[in-house]
């Protein structure tokens, strides 16, 4: 072989080299969809059981109408239209269901009472509320014999009015903390606090930078502080239109509100942060709408939640499962804030020297806020300012700084999720069950501790939904 040729010969092998990284590059960019070690059919999937509700009486049998799930104690709790279900976890379903009604069984269908708040107040009551009708009223039940308890309680900013209206609700140290709409048109969404000792308290009232068209999903309680998990239209975006945003929220929970003079009876620590949730590159691929999200649990050690977020709704479909560590919340949340000077300027991070004292958002005997005893005490600037800068700069990064689990071939969006942080024999194995608004459900072994998005396995595909049932 000449020179000449043996010159080509090794330019084209480079060139080819070349081209073989590039396709590496471009590859590991934006992950594959991986595919599932077991798929389980309808066909198969008919031998589960399915849980329908059960009948009253003479009635015919009727749409259950989910509204939602929560376990109490060694019962699992299914609120649906006028009844709840009690399951026990110890036997089989089938003999431990008790339905029992809650409110009247009207015809017209919207006029039906939605049970949409279903909450232990404390080892011996459970709070229920529901829709009753466009008129939202709430209960006490005795968990022992599920007996009513005391006299009916106004629903308002406790319940909302529709059961497409989302809404969360928990207890902390013996006061309600409910996330929901305050009035029949759904316009004014609020974050409230009350029942126990002290006045209540909610999010202010219209005002955007607050809160903006929120889908409530989740609200926990950690450390001093009790955290909101939604998506709403993010106000630092408006020139694009209604792009929504992933966002945590923190109230302290021995927040009392402001002086008579600025906050008074609204909440004085509010702040909130997005989440962010994307595959990372040259430019980010974001999935921005977070469709539902885990309690806190511990990851390797560490108190994180788990949410599955989806892309934008006019945007191709889209998911991904995000996990987020509490300690990477907590420093956003004392990070920089974010400021429009004026309604028709971009948001910039506010500058960090000229913060007033003490630090907006903090809580009154803790930390900056330590000399004061209440935050009624607080000085105006500090109230002023958390008054018109609840928005933090930074954005919540995600464990791993990627998603978990992606699905990006599939022409639906993963909608749900639950995580078993224990499974395995030796309790050291996390799994992640994903369900789809196409009726599959993904089982994933999640790799929490890799920092590489493929090593996650895809155990199983199911395909559970029925539709002979």
């Amino acid at each position: 072989m000449g020179q000449r040729a043996a010159l080509l010969l090794s330019e084209l092998l480079l060139l080819l080299l070349l081209l073989t990284a590039s396709r590496t590059l471009l590859a590991v960019s934006f992950p594959e969809d991986i595919v599932p070690l077991d798929v389980v059919d309808a066909h198969f999937a008919r031998r589960y059981p399915v849980f329908r509700g059960r009948p009253s009486g003479n009635e015919s049998q009727h749409r259950l109408d989910f509204q939602l799930m929560t376990k109490i104690q060694d019962t699992l709790f299914i609120a649906g239209r006028d009844q709840v279900y009690l399951v026990s976890l110890r036997e089989s379903y089938r003999n431990e269901i008790i339905p029992y009604r809650v409110r009247f069984s009207p015809q017209a269908d919207e006029c039906h009472n939605f049970i949409k708040v279903l909450v232990p107040r404390n080892d011996d009551l459970v709070f229920i509320c529901g829709t009753n009708g466009f008129n939202p009223m709430c209960r006490y039940y005795r968990l022992d014999n599920l007996e009513f308890d005391g006299e009916e309680i106004n629903g308002l900013a406790r319940c909302p009015f529709d059961s497409k209206q989302t809404n969360v609700a928990l207890f902390a140290e013996g006061k309600l903390y409910s996330a929901t709409v305050a009035d029949f048109q759904a316009s004014d969404s609020v974050i409230y606090r009350s029942m126990g000792d002290g006045s209540a308290l909610r999010t202010i009232k219209y005002d955007s930078k607050w809160l903006k068209e929120p889908h409530f999903l989740h609200a926990a309680e950690y450390g001093n502080y009790v955290y909101f998990f939604y998506r709403e239209i993010a106000v630092e975006h408006s020139n694009l239109g209604k792009v929504v945003y992933s966002r945590v929220a923190r109230i302290c929970k021995n927040d009392v509100g402001g002086s008579q003079r600025v906050l008074e009876k609204h909440w004085t620590s509010f702040v909130k942060a997005r989440l962010n949730c994307s595959v990372p590159g040259e430019s980010f691929f974001y999935f921005d709408v977070l469709q539902s999200i885990t309690d806190i649990i511990s990851i390797n050690g560490v108190p994180s939640v788990v949410g599955v977020f989806t892309t934008q709704m006019n945007s191709i479909p889209g998911s991904a499962v995000c996990a987020f560590s509490m300690a990477d919340i907590e420093k956003v949340f004392w990070g920089r804030f974010k400021e429009q000077k004026t309604p028709d300027s971009v948001w910039t991070p506010f500058p960090e020297e000229k913060l007033p004292k003490p630090r907006p958002g903090c809580c009154a005997g803790h930390g900056p806020a330590a000399s004061f005893k209440s935050s009624v005490e607080f000085p105006d600037d500090t109230l002023q300012f958390i008054k018109s800068h609840p928005l933090m700069d930074t954005a919540v990064p995600s464990i791993g700084d990627e998603p978990w689990f992606t699905k990006t071939r599939v022409r639906y969006r993963l909608t749900a999720l639950a995580v078993d942080n224990e499974a395995g024999p030796h309790k050291n194995y996390t799994v992640v069950f994903i369900g789809a608004e196409s009726g599959i459900v993904l089982k994933v072994l999640a790799k929490t501790s890799s920092v590489s998005l493929n090593d996650s396995l895809l155990l199983e595909e199911i395909d559970v939904f029925n539709r002979a049932k």
